[in-house]
């Protein structure tokens, strides 16, 4: 069942579905036809034309589960992902429609547990064990080792096995729970209010659930929607009322699980404005209809992999955003129905999100709040960010007791986490929002270096790859002419998986180079007064903070031509791997405000460039090494540059071979120099023509690199010894 994998493969690999919609599942026909495909008509389009020949693929069927299960789920629902068949492309039509594949069916399926995407069409780079762990059990039939996705960050809280006394957040079985329950009562509204009323002359602490009628008089609630139902034990009560109104709610719709000791962390309602709508005299007829369905729709969304269920509560969620009463309160009755899948959105963690996390929220929504797609980047976002093992909070109950204790500005927080008003929204909020679109992009991997043209064995790229992903910053150091300015951006785009140049930015060090240019400092502006701009690494650190789900590249040449730890200043300690996290924010020279505090995210790589033969240059920081990590590299000369060379220019091979063996000669008589040594040797891309360039005279070009290019260099070498460097000229183009 391999599919003629390749342990060494790092194209991306396909996971796809094979139900669309109301359809039925297609596995059997795309196997019998040999393709697949794209069931919209306008949806993936680009990401299915994107999808290379020879990468791999496989069918899926997401799901999730709470029983039956291979291990031990503590009660907690799983994702699922069955694999049905895998295969790699033979052909993509181009249509963003259709693939052939060459399939192969599993029998049985096998079952993938954890990491999943309900995406119909879900592209997995290899790079992180999470990937490497599913690209393999997929395609090579490895087991997948479950324990450590339960102990992972993102998951341990709901799946790590721990004693009782160390599990936290158990208060979120019993809300999810009541939450089940509730949407057994959308077609039994009157029997629900009527027994809310009830537990109110019982208890105290509902002294809400009066409101104005139609006709101006007042009396009990006719109505009511389940956020609101949930909301009447999530006041600002004391825990005691709130204990005790959670009791007879659970009595009331027929929960069974233990209510919740403590209620830390839980984001609770203004006690003035704590139902989401308005009275009757307010509402819309339809209004309470709409909550029920938003209701719906978002625990299906939660607890199913279905692709389609995504549609749905977007045009739910965007249907009762603008309803009286609503406002902010939706994203933290979501929150409330299933905690680990869903985000509040109150002030406090607004307060967090943008103040400690670094990251932007829109607000394309009604009176200046998010939209459906808003409150999704934003979700989605942290999703991704939890899954590192270095960032600040891991889940959203984490987040949301992270937020409760996050200290602003000085100011001391009251306890939990009480929303304005509906309607309310601070005028930095009603301005900060903007439509974010994506581009699509042609897909990179290390196949695409080599073939541009690059003439280092696949496992050093590999390496540096690899270097570059674990360490973050990586220095390509080398003899002038090996490639390190062409490569660095090349590893750029092979770490993104996408030829994507909005996401690398290039920067020249050079010695008046200083700490206000590339970070921060005062700049004069057009109208002759000073401003505080930001310079091109703290631009790119504020790309990557609002794009935490793409890689961003900044590409430093000759970063030994300036002073690194002058121009870096803090930032030089915030570029270490384990610092890139909102947790080691620092101040910078030049602020903002007083409070801001500024980190390096882990999305953001630095790839440095470093000519080790200019004897102009000082000696590299100790700190600097310690921060990157470093890829020699060498002039390369041999068949794959010949092949490559004859192939894109149609030089001929015995010029080929003379120039290599010429080239050969003068490396070796330069590096057996005792005052050069071999760090000065001439570089292949000296020698190596622009790619797709026929030559109609290869000797003649030969003939002016050595006196234009060669040649002035090896004047410099020989500074103190002419009759040398002209005498090496002579011999490279002897007999031409």
């Amino acid at each position: 069942m391999s599919s003629n994998s390749n342990a060494s493969d790092n194209r991306a690999c396909w996971f796809v579905g094979a139900t669309y919609g109301k359809s039925d599942d297609q596995t059997s026909r795309f196997l019998s036809e040999g393709t697949w495909q794209n069931g919209y008509q306008d949806k993936y389009l680009e990401v299915v034309r994107s999808i290379q020949v020879g990468e791999r693929i496989a069918i899926k069927a997401a799901y999730t589960r709470k029983r039956g299960l291979p291990f031990d789920n503590l009660g907690h629902t799983v994702s699922v992902m069955a694999i049905k068949a895998i295969g790699r492309v033979s052909e993509n039509l181009g249509d963003g429609r259709t693939l052939k594949v060459e399939w192969t069916f599993c029998e049985p399926q096998r079952e993938w547990y954890f990491y999943t995407n309900r995406s119909a069409v879900w592209k997995v780079m290899p790079g992180t064990w999470m990937t490497d762990a599913l690209i393999n059990f997929a395609f090579e039939s490895k087991p997948q080792e479950i324990e450590r996705f339960r102990n992972a960050p993102y998951w341990r809280e709901r799946f790590a096995d721990r004693t009782p006394d160390k599990r936290r957040f158990s208060w979120t079985r019993f809300y999810e729970a009541v939450a089940d329950k509730l949407l057994g009562f959308r077609d039994r509204r009157a029997e629900l209010v009527a027994a809310i009323h009830a537990i109110a002359a019982r208890v105290n602490g509902l002294a809400n659930l009066q409101e104005q009628y139609t006709d101006g008089t007042f009396g009990p609630l006719r109505d009511i929607c389940p956020f609101t139902v949930m909301g009447i034990f999530n006041r600002g009560i004391t825990d005691a009322n709130r204990r005790i109104i959670a009791t007879e709610l659970a009595k009331l719709v027929g929960v069974t699980d233990p209510v919740p000791q403590s209620f830390e962390g839980i984001p609770v309602l203004n006690n003035q404005k704590s139902w989401f709508f308005g009275p009757e005299s307010e509402r819309q007829q339809d209004d309470i209809d709409a909550l029920w369905d938003m209701f719906a729709q978002a625990l299906k969304y939660a607890d199913s992999e279905d692709a389609n269920a995504e549609s749905a509560f977007v045009e739910a969620y965007d249907r009762v955003s603008n309803r009286y009463g609503v406002g902010w309160n939706l994203t933290m009755g979501l929150y409330w129905i299933r905690p680990w899948t869903y985000l509040t959105l109150d002030s406090q963690s607004r307060k967090y999100i943008t103040k400690k996390l670094n990251m932007p929220i829109a607000f394309n929504g009604p009176k200046g709040r998010c939209n459906a797609k808003d409150y999704l980047t934003v979700l989605d976002g942290l999703e991704s960010l939890f899954q590192e093992d270095a960032y600040p909070v891991h889940s959203f109950p984490e987040f949301s007791l992270a937020a409760w204790l996050f200290r602003d500005s000085g100011v001391q927080s009251t306890g939990k986490s009480v929303d304005q008003e509906p309607g309310d929204v601070s005028s930095d909020e009603a301005e900060s929002g903007g439509v974010s679109t994506r581009a699509s992009f042609e897909p990179y991997t290390v196949d695409n270096i080599l073939a541009d043209g690059c003439f280092l064995e696949r496992a050093k790229l590999e390496t540096a790859l690899e270097r570059l992903r674990t360490k973050r910053n990586l220095i390509l150091q080398g003899a002038p002419g090996t490639g390190k300015t062409w490569l660095a951006k090349r590893l750029a785009f092979a770490l993104m998986g996408q030829r994507n140049d909005g996401n690398v930015r290039g920067v020249q060090f050079h010695p008046n180079l200083s700490y206000e240019d590339f970070v921060r400092g005062w700049r004069p502006t057009s109208e002759g007064k000073l401003a505080l701009t930001d310079g091109p690494f703290l631009q790119m650190v504020i790309a990557a903070t609002r794009e935490p789900l793409s890689k961003h590249v900044i590409v430093i040449e000759e970063i030994n031509r300036g002073n690194p730890a002058q121009i870096f200043g803090e930032m030089l300690t915030l570029l270490e791997a384990d610092k890139r996290t909102p947790s080691e924010a620092l101040e910078l020279g030049y602020r903002r405000s007083e409070d801001e505090r500024v980190f390096i995210p882990a999305n953001l790589y630095v790839i440095g460039t470093m000519n080790i033969a200019d004897r102009s240059l000082a000696l590299v920081d100790l700190a600097l090494r310690r921060r990157f990590a470093f890829i020699d590299l060498e002039p390369i000369l041999g068949k794959p540059w010949k092949d490559w060379v004859h192939g894109q220019c149609g030089i001929d091979y015995d010029l080929l071979s003379i120039i290599e063996e010429r080239m050969r000669s003068l490396n070796e008589d330069i590096s057996s120099d005792a005052s050069l040594g071999p760090k000065f040797r001439v570089g292949h891309s000296f020698v190596t023509p622009p790619f797709g360039n026929p030559m109609k005279d290869p000797k003649e070009w030969f003939r002016q690199v050595v006196e234009t290019e060669i040649g002035p260099l090896l004047d410099e070498y020989w500074f103190d010894a002419p009759e040398r460097s002209q005498k090496a000229r002579v011999q490279l183009l002897e007999g031409l």
